[in-house]
């Protein structure tokens, strides 16, 4: 597996494009004090010494150093060697609701973001656990296949945003399948669903889909976001969301749907609102789920690449500097830069 290992430093390849652009605007300028002097081709002839081509041969070989440089900075590493890591932990799936209602901000900021907040704060308490995470609205999708990896599950939160699904809607039935279908085939390990929505349920068949999963020893836990007295749903330009008639839709959690579904999954409902409660309810709920053998692959023993970068970057300004801005008397035969 490759990695970077101080990826900051590529920052430092927006320098390239910055380069390119003043050798560019500095090529213009000199074209044109050319003309001011006289006809580009009598000019040429009077200089018949001069290259026309190789300061940019020179130019892009020392860019090339460059960008070549900073990619050395950055440590490229290389794993060369796979670790079956054996834990003692449980699996979850979370599947979280990104239709739009879940922009409603009865519960701050809104119920998206303290969504996120909740799973990354969950993840954090996870040690040797594995960890999925399901999308979903009128559709659902995988967003992060089942992992130990902690650290792509936070990064993964970051671009939740319900731009990620066209169909809009809330299908907590395909959102409870899909995570069915992305855990391990191990049975020796407890298994849990958390479907994190404020309950609006517009395709119908969550509570039997619930029961399917209880019936595969997969525990559905339901928490559901918002206000039970409903809240307007900003559309980012300072207005509400309106339906036909004109008039602001109202959005607001239904629990009496997230309690049956609950039931039916052999898990809990549980209410999420500006404290922490929900956290630490739900944190206790997990720990009595059954712990067993996870295997985890990790990649360890990382080698630093950089070397061979190293070379290529001395190659690059060797030859760099072999290359004179004037033409070389005794290469005067070879015509390597003249136009055919």
């Amino acid at each position: 597996m490759f990695r970077f290992d101080d990826p900051v430093y590529l920052w430092l390849q927006l320098l390239v494009p910055v380069m390119v652009l003043i050798r560019f605007v500095g090529w213009r300028r000199r074209i044109k004090k050319i003309k001011k002097f006289g006809d580009p081709e009598l000019v040429a002839q009077l200089m018949p010494d001069i290259s026309v081509y190789r300061p940019s041969v020179k130019f892009w070989l020392a860019l090339g150093a460059l960008s070549l440089a900073i990619i050395m900075l950055a440590r490229p590493q290389m794993g060369t060697r796979i670790s079956h890591d054996k834990r003692n932990g449980i699996e979850t799936m979370i599947a979280l609701d990104i239709s739009n209602s879940m922009l409603a901000e009865d519960v701050a900021p809104s119920r998206l973001t303290k969504s996120k907040m909740l799973v990354e704060n969950l993840v954090d308490h996870f040690n040797n656990d594995q960890i999925g995470l399901v999308v979903f609205a009128g559709q659902s999708y995988v967003q992060l296949p089942i992992t130990s990896d902690y650290v792509s599950a936070k990064m993964f939160l970051q671009d939740i945003q319900p731009s990620l699904i066209q169909t809009q809607g809330t299908d907590i039935a395909g959102a409870i399948n899909t995570c069915m279908h992305a855990f391990t085939p191990n049975d020796k390990v407890g298994k849990a669903i958390i479907v994190i929505t404020d309950g609006e349920d517009h395709e119908g068949g969550a509570i039997e889909a619930a029961k399917a999963a209880h019936d595969r020893g997969i525990n559905v836990f339901i928490l559901g976001i918002g206000d039970s007295k409903g809240a307007p749903i900003p559309m980012g330009n300072g207005d509400y969301l309106k339906d036909r008639s004109g008039n602001t839709v109202m959005t607001a959690v239904n629990e009496q749907m997230c309690k049956q579904i609950a039931e039916a999954g052999s898990g809990k409902y549980i209410h999420v609102d500006n404290t922490k409660d929900a956290e630490n309810q739900l944190n206790d709920d997990l720990s009595r789920l059954q712990k067993g053998e996870t295997d985890s692959v990790i990649y360890s023993d990382y080698n630093e690449q950089f070397q061979a970068v190293a070379i290529v970057v001395m190659f690059l300004l060797i030859l760099e500097i072999c290359v004179l801005y004037r033409k070389n008397p005794l290469m005067k035969n070879i015509k390597i830069f003249k136009r055919k």
